[in-house]
């Protein structure tokens, strides 16, 4: 099997109560981005304005080529506390998850998630959401 050509990391909570600065004070951490529900949001590439269905707060890690989710999940959990009482709090309160986000240059790459990453996420109570971007015109 070879190794995934790039993969992206993403903390990401969601709610229509989620009051970004509320999590950024609990979590220790600036985000990438955030909004609440009912805010205005300009695309970046379109101009577009639209109003957020609902609060957001995210913190990415940097893309890696080839892909290193274990790197990018200490990148992101090394910033934030580890007090777990919080977590639960927060996990309670929200959807909350990690996006990853799997990029293949040819078909059977793969790539494996340590058990430190495994309880460190389990710990959190988060879940993996998995998205898989196929470079092939097929």
């Amino acid at each position: 099997m070879a190794v995934l050509s790039g993969s992206a990391a993403a903390l990401r909570f969601f709610g229509d109560t989620l009051d970004p600065d509320e999590l950024t004070r609990l979590l220790g951490c600036q985000p990438t981005k955030s909004e609440r529900k009912g805010e205005e949001i300009v695309g970046k590439i379109t101009g577009q304005k639209r109003l957020a269905r609902s609060g957001g707060w995210q913190l990415s890690a940097e893309r890696r080529e080839p892909g290193d989710f274990d790197a990018q999940i200490s990148e992101i959990f090394d910033q934030l506390t580890d007090e777990m009482s919080i977590w639960q709090d927060l996990t309670s309160r929200f959807q909350a998850d990690v996006f990853c986000g799997l990029f293949m240059e040819e078909g059977n790459e793969g790539i494996s998630l340590s058990n430190e990453t495994l309880q460190r996420l389990a710990e959190r109570g988060l879940t993996i959401d998995f998205d898989i971007y196929d470079s092939s015109d097929e």
